[in-house]
């Protein structure tokens, strides 16, 4: 079975097969074929990834305090950053998924990749426990994060409430529209600042939507040289 490839990559062995079926299962195959989706399990494994990478930066990062390591741990954690863990074990090619995403490019699709290696993590700790967890995170995650000059973590939404929070100012996220069928929707969310409106984004998930009107609110506070 080609799962079998991506167990031989990280020196697995599921003793549950159809756990490891189960998180790469995308909503859409689940639907077409009357399976459970990897969305329980993407629950799991965000939990399980931000203890791992809190233990890893609190041995790591000595000097650094609580907020500064609250900050790392996002940016590890973030969209962009689980993308780039996907792509390092080629996950996309392991998916199940339904005719349309499949035809619509899901295997590359970044909400589904992140969604998908979150769901990867929580069936190992699931099957195996925490230690083999390491067996993936020691091989594609804690290399990326060691080279994290040369990435774009970017959490936006975090530098925009750094910026905004020491004139006590608030910040708002809006979602104005979901757009497109259920396994491959569209968002499109607004930040307002005091009720004035600072930027739009589009995403395939909320947080996604969210970072990119944060990114476009940053842009133009930089362009403006607006100070609060």
């Amino acid at each position: 079975m080609i799962m079998q490839e991506l167990e031989k990559f990280f020196n697995l062995n599921f003793n549950n097969k159809g756990l490891l079926q189960t998180a790469l299962t995308h909503s859409s195959y689940a639907n077409e074929h009357h399976k459970e989706s990897n969305e329980r399990l993407e629950f799991v494994g965000d939990a399980v990834l931000d203890l791992i990478m809190a233990k890893y930066l609190y041995e790591e990062d000595r000097h650094y305090n609580e907020g500064d390591l609250t900050k790392r741990r996002a940016r590890y954690v973030y969209e962009n950053a689980l993308v780039e863990y996907a792509k390092a074990c080629d996950l996309g090619k392991y998916l199940f998924l339904g005719r349309g995403e499949e035809k619509s490019g899901g295997r590359d699709r970044h909400a589904l990749l992140a969604d998908a290696f979150e769901a990867f993590i929580g069936a190992i700790f699931l099957d195996k426990g925490l230690d083999e967890c390491y067996k993936v995170v020691e091989k594609i995650v804690f290399p990326v994060v060691k080279e994290d000059d040369e990435l774009n973590f970017t959490d936006f939404k975090s530098h925009l409430q750094e910026l905004v929070q020491s004139d006590k100012r608030q910040l708002v996220y809006k979602v104005i529209s979901e757009d497109g069928p259920s396994h491959n929707k569209t968002f499109t969310v607004r930040v307002y600042m005091d009720e004035i409106l600072m930027g739009e984004g589009k995403g395939n998930t909320k947080k996604q939507a969210e970072q990119n009107a944060a990114e476009l609110a940053l842009k133009k506070l930089a362009k403006k040289h607006k100070k609060f």
